[in-house]
């Protein structure tokens, strides 16, 4: 079986967790060695769809419909890794439906909304893959997809996470003590003020790791203009300086307006550094109040309380680390060919 990989064009312009998903799905499905499986990335300037035995393809949103729909016209079975925010809620499909429909009354139909493409995908898709439970009820509940067409695999961790130790990032920086780390884009999105601000009296540093692009300039300025705040710009996945970040804070903070399943989370885990983060998010791990708080993003005075305790009563890192040790990508592609085969299986019995 030839399964091709692909997503939007511009994913592999920057570095984010949809990429690094995509490079360490395909990897791990590369070091699997199952026999008759071939995987690889999709050229589409070169190769063509119908080339391949499956295509899956990751991320329900821009414009990859059209990969959807071109796969369906030739024949092709495809999977999709929706990466849907999990808070689409059953009403909130109710409206986008009435605005897809105004919105094509209005324009003689030639307009289509962002719902309507991500819909299309979903029906169209042979199997959809959910990163955790509330982004499957989500596809299920604001898309009208079947429950059973979906499945919920979550995304792995790499290995140097859980061997990280602070000493590179703590010889790099100077810093010596407590203090709040925050890994993501710099935009309002992600929320780093709304950190600041609630840190604010509290004499704990926080050190942000991410890019900010142009139009967040003024943004990534007014961040630094405040007190005890460092910026390290972006740092590569695989760089050490990033897995020693995780293991030196004393806890890793996302207050963004929504998350999927952020591997900056799960990586803060693996190096045994308890998590603040929005609620807003897939996420979802048994027996983990310890050592992750999900709240409201907007809750500034729960985050600053959240914060400050995990800061100076630490949770066990060996106990932190256990709570996501099962995340492997070695799992997450074992998982996946089961997909991949019983997708091929249904259409061997459709053909039929």
């Amino acid at each position: 079986m030839r399964v091709g990989i692909l997503s939007y064009p511009m994913l592999f312009q920057r570095e984010g967790g949809l990429q690094i998903q995509v490079s360490s799905t395909i990897a791990a499905l590369q070091r699997l060695s199952v026999p008759g499986l071939r995987v690889e990335l999709v050229d589409p300037n070169r190769q063509r769809l119908d080339q391949f035995d499956l295509i899956h393809v990751f991320s329900a949103i821009n414009g990859n419909h059209r990969l959807v729909e071109l796969a369906a016209e030739l024949g092709v079975p495809l999977v999709l890794s929706a990466v849907l925010s999990p808070g689409w809620s059953r009403l909130d499909g109710m409206r986008a439906r009435l605005a897809d429909r105004l919105a094509g009354r209005i324009t003689g139909w030639n307009v289509q909304t962002s719902y309507a493409q991500i819909k299309r995908a979903l029906q169209l898709s042979q199997l959809v893959i959910a990163l955790g439970a509330a982004e499957r009820d989500a596809i299920v509940r604001a898309f009208h997809t079947p429950r059973e067409k979906v499945r919920v695999l979550p995304n792995g961790i790499s290995p140097h996470f859980f061997d990280a130790q602070p000493d590179k990032f703590r010889q790099h920086t100077g810093l010596s003590g407590p203090f709040v780390l925050m890994v993501g884009a710099i935009s309002p999105y992600k929320n780093q003020l709304g950190l600041l601000q609630a840190l604010a009296g509290t004499g704990l540093p926080v050190v942000l790791i991410g890019r900010a692009q142009r139009q967040h300039q003024g943004y990534l300025q007014q961040l630094l203009a405040m007190p005890r705040v460092r910026w390290l710009g972006q740092l590569e996945h695989a760089d050490p300086l990033l897995a020693s970040a995780y293991a030196a804070a004393s806890v890793l903070a996302l207050p963004s307006q929504g998350e999927v399943f952020p591997l900056s989370v799960l990586e803060a885990l693996a190096a045994g550094t308890p998590v603040v983060m929005t609620d807003e998010s897939a996420l979802s791990l048994p027996d983990s109040a310890f050592a992750l708080k999900q709240l409201r993003w907007k809750d500034s005075a729960g985050m600053r309380l959240a914060l400050t305790q995990l800061a100076e009563r630490p949770p066990e890192r060996a106990a932190v680390r256990a709570l996501v040790e099962r995340y492997s990508w070695q799992r997450v592609a074992e998982q996946i060919v089961a997909c991949y085969t019983e997708v091929q299986q249904q259409e061997a019995c459709r053909v039929v």
